[in-house]
């Protein structure tokens, strides 16, 4: 027994530290390819867990006959689909997937299914599917394979129409579906280009209302008539007029209660979108809205088609407002936190409006208003992870002039007093390029400013959305370089802005961001720390080339069509990729392999270039996300790597 003790205590004496030490950091999961980035402690997943442990709830649908909704929410690794009985009742989930679950639209009248939809590891190729409420059981409704999007249901109930990638993954023709009888799906309209979607049905049932997308400043609205059932074919008549000299956008169109006229946002005859109603019999225009001097993000028409209530977007903050529609004059509205609001839904009792907030103090919650009373109820509080809401930056709203003399504005949230002196900057560029920087939550980052005393400046280049149509072109075509210039103009204000430090300056952004930040790092290296682009374009011809067929077009209006010779040069010649030889600061890339949008090239062509600098190249690639990520555990090792990446390269 001793000779025994003895031997074993000398082969111990072998046995390598390995495991332990492996015990000690964080492992990236077999789904992710992590190259450069150095082995993450353990101890770092604790010290940012609050950071980590939000949530978030959008309101999904209202119950037909009862008060209660569905919303989206998480509780384990993915958004998933939960069932709400009551304001601040608890959140039941429904939905059981390892791949996010959205949507969930109950059928109109009954409520005694919803249908939902699901990608698989962020390809986006959602098929939709029924949930039967009494039974749980769940019924695939499209085909499997194809991209389809963009439901609307009938108001009877019993049809949902949709756009389809199925008849050859380019052109999204409109189905039309009875989801109780899958075998019911038919094609009711072909179409040419990937923005055509279905927007909504008649009062009658007998004629839908179609939107042709073309870019974010022109779009046109068709009228179809048909039966669902089938018979005779679909016949589609164009509503709103042919294209001008200047194009024109509209946008939410949705049938008036008399199914006479419909209502609809659009830029027509104006520099932002108005609320407008269009008479079928005349299609003139009746502006709603001239006395709001800023877009109207969204709208919703109240079941007995007395009320309208929308949203505005006045300099990046959602205002919510009511309009009788028969006298079309304000009624009082509730004043609510600056900040964003979303996903307008009107119960069918005519009188509960259901909406999400977010705010940089609060993420997104549902709320309903009973606009008859003025009350407002709050469905869901999400937890910020043992984070107090008070303590958290409110943003602040900052001008700065670019090179040719535009104001460019942006949000800067600045860490708390206890750090003294200039703060190290992270600029966060927008994706889009037709987003926009609003003030919002910005979950996990509220640790660089709370815990490191980084300071986070969100941009609105030219090409933002929520300025104007002017403003929204600025950076179309061969219009490009000055989108970059924008950054370098922010660069001298930070330079000249005493509460930053021009020394330590890290910019950022995710997918048209990313792109950014990939030219940022190209033509501005000597002003910046370091770089960590997310689902960026490094290249708009090979990004053009590859990305999915549905939306090749729709990008080819933002950014040039590559087919051009001379904008083929044009593309070339600013690629970011060309000039990654001048990119000698640290970069942090990250990418999901099944990304349609980005494809997986754009990264893997800039990781392999700048490396060739000797230059600092961290990547991260999940195999199982696609245009970001997704998943929790995804975010949190992400996170993780971009926590050590911002001490290593910006605070040092």
């Amino acid at each position: 027994m001793i000779r025994t003790t003895r031997l074993l205590a000398v082969l111990l004496l072998f046995v390598p530290a390995a495991p332990a030490q492996r015990a000690a950091v964080i492992v990236p999961g077999e789904n992710l390819v992590a190259e450069g980035v150095p082995a993450i402690p353990a101890s770092l997943a604790e010290d940012v867990r609050r950071y980590t442990e939000f949530r978030a709830a959008t309101l999904a649908s209202w119950h037909p006959t009862r008060r209660e909704m569905l919303v989206g929410t998480r509780f384990g690794d993915t958004n998933q689909i939960h069932h709400v009985r009551f304001p601040g009742g608890a959140r039941t989930q429904l939905t059981f997937f390892p791949e996010r679950a959205g949507g969930g639209a109950y059928r109109p009248k009954t409520g005694d299914y919803f249908v939902f939809n699901r990608d698989a590891g962020g390809n986006e190729f959602f098929q939709y599917y029924r949930y039967d409420v009494a039974t749980g059981d769940v019924t695939l409704l499209t085909d499997g394979k194809s991209r389809n999007t963009s439901s609307v249901w009938s108001r009877g109930g019993e049809w949902l129409a949709y756009s389809s990638t199925r008849r050859n993954g380019k052109d999204t023709d409109i189905y039309v579906v009875n989801p109780a009888r899958p075998d019911t799906t038919r094609l009711l309209l072909q179409v040419e280009s990937g923005g055509w979607s279905a927007a909504d049905w008649s009062p009658d049932d007998r004629r839908l209302l179609v939107s042709e997308f073309v870019s974010a400043n022109e779009s046109h609205l068709w009228l179809v008539d048909f039966d669902p059932r089938g018979g005779a074919a679909a016949t589609k008549t164009r509503l709103t007029p042919e294209r001008g000299a200047e194009p024109v956008f509209y946008g939410d169109g949705q049938w008036a209660k008399d199914g006479r006229g419909v209502y609809v946002t659009t830029d027509r005859d104006s520099e932002f979108r108005r609320l407008a109603y269009i008479d079928l019999a005349t299609k003139r225009h009746v502006y709603l809205t001239e006395h709001v001097e800023w877009d109207v993000d969204s709208f919703e028409l109240s079941p007995d088609g007395r009320v309208l209530a929308f949203v505005t977007n006045e300099n990046g903050i959602g205002r919510l407002r009511l309009l009788d529609a028969r006298t079309r004059r304000e009624l009082p509205a509730p004043k609510l936190p600056d900040g964003v609001i979303g996903g307008l839904e009107w119960h069918e009792n005519g009188k509960d409006l259901g909406f999400n907030l977010a705010s940089a103090r609060s993420t997104s919650d549902v709320y309903s208003l009973d606009v008859r009373t003025g009350k407002l109820e709050r469905w869901t509080e999400s937890e910020l992870g043992g984070l107090n809401p008070a303590t958290l930056a409110e943003p602040e709203l900052v001008r700065w002039k670019s090179f040719d003399g535009r104001e460019i504005t942006g949000f800067l949230y600045m860490p708390p007093a206890k750090f003294a002196g200039p703060r190290p900057v992270v600029i966060n560029i927008h994706g889009g390029p037709e987003g926009q920087a609003r003030p919002t939550f910005i979950g996990r980052n509220n640790y660089f400013l709370n815990e490191l005393g980084v300071a986070i400046l969100y941009p609105n280049v030219r090409g933002s959305s929520g300025y104007g149509k002017t403003f929204l072109r600025l950076d179309n075509g061969f219009r490009r370089e000055d989108t970059y210039k924008d950054i370098g103009a922010l660069l001298d204000w930070i330079a000249a802005e005493r509460r930053l430090d021009k020394a330590r300056v890290m910019v950022t952004g995710g997918s048209y961001g990313g792109h950014m930040a990939f030219a940022v790092a190209t033509l501005y290296n000597d002003r910046i720390a370091a770089t960590l682009p997310v689902v960026g374009i490094s290249n708009l011809v090979s990004f053009l080339e590859r990305t999915e067929a549905y939306r090749r077009d729709l990008r080819r209006a933002e950014y040039g069509d590559e087919r051009d010779p001379k904008m083929r040069e044009f593309m070339t010649r600013i690629a970011p990729l060309n000039h990654a030889s001048k990119i000698t600061r640290p970069i942090f890339i990250v990418q999901g392999g099944n990304d349609p949008r980005v494809p997986l090239n754009e990264a893997e062509q800039m990781v392999a270039t700048v490396r060739k600098n000797n230059t600092p190249v961290w990547y991260l690639m999940a195999r199982d996300e696609g245009h970001g990520f997704n998943k929790k555990r995804n975010q949190d090792f992400q996170f993780y790597a971009t926590v050590m990446f911002v001490r290593e390269y910006l605070l040092k």
